[in-house]
Order: C-alpha cells, then sequence, then structure tokens
C-alpha cells in the first residue's frame, strides 16, 4: 500500500512560484507514474502533471510551459516546481498515481495565488 504527503503549499502573489513536494510510502512507488493532481473549489479533481518510471512527463495544456513535474526515486519523493501563477492555479494539489484507479488520496496542500 502506498500512502501520500504532500507539502509545499502556501499563500503566493500572482507571478510567484512554489515548489510542492509529495512523499510516498511504499518502495513499489518507484515503478509507479505519478501525478499531481488539484482540485479547486466547486470543480472536479484534475491532473496538472504526470510522470513516467522513465521520467517521461506531460501536462494539462493550462499548465504546459509554467509547471514542470520531476521525482527522485531514492526518496521515493515527486515535485512540483510551479512559476509564473495565476489565481486560477489556486486548488488543494494531491499527488497519486498517474494512470489507472487512484490509490488512498492524501490530505493534499493549499495553494493560494491573490494579491
Amino acid at each position: 500500500q502506498v500512502h501520500f504527503v504532500e507539502s509545499g503549499g502556501g499563500l503566493v502573489q500572482p507571478g510567484g512560484s512554489l515548489r510542492l513536494s509529495c512523499a510516498a510510502s511504499g518502495s513499489a512507488f518507484r515503478f509507479l507514474g505519478a501525478g499531481w493532481y488539484r482540485q479547486a473549489p466547486g470543480k472536479q479533481r484534475e491532473l496538472v502533471a504526470g510522470i513516467g518510471r522513465g521520467d517521461n512527463t506531460n501536462y494539462a495544456d493550462s499548465v504546459k510551459g509554467r509547471f514542470t513535474i520531476s521525482r527522485d526515486n531514492a526518496k521515493n519523493t515527486v515535485y512540483l516546481q510551479m512559476n509564473s501563477l495565476s489565481p486560477e492555479d489556486t486548488a488543494v494539489y494531491y499527488c497519486n498515481v498517474a494512470t489507472g484507479a487512484p490509490l488512498t488520496w492524501g490530505q493534499g496542500t493549499q495553494v493560494t495565488v491573490s494579491s
């Protein structure tokens, strides 16, 4: 069983940057594709970035060119570097597997972009 603990969120001004971290328990995680999701108030949870076992990445159009996903398998950790943030990026951010049925969700980390 894999469990996720997200961190790194906070309040940031428009145009600012944040780096999110997701620590995963369980050695099997390094063999799984991983993804960062977000859920804004009143909206469905959406996948914004994914990274495969071979470090291939993909992004939602809304974040392409601004967000970068990476992973450190030695630390069982996935990162999301977010630049040029806008109020539309305000949401709770979660990590999970990138494909297939999601595993148990963590508590997420709140990102608020506001002046």
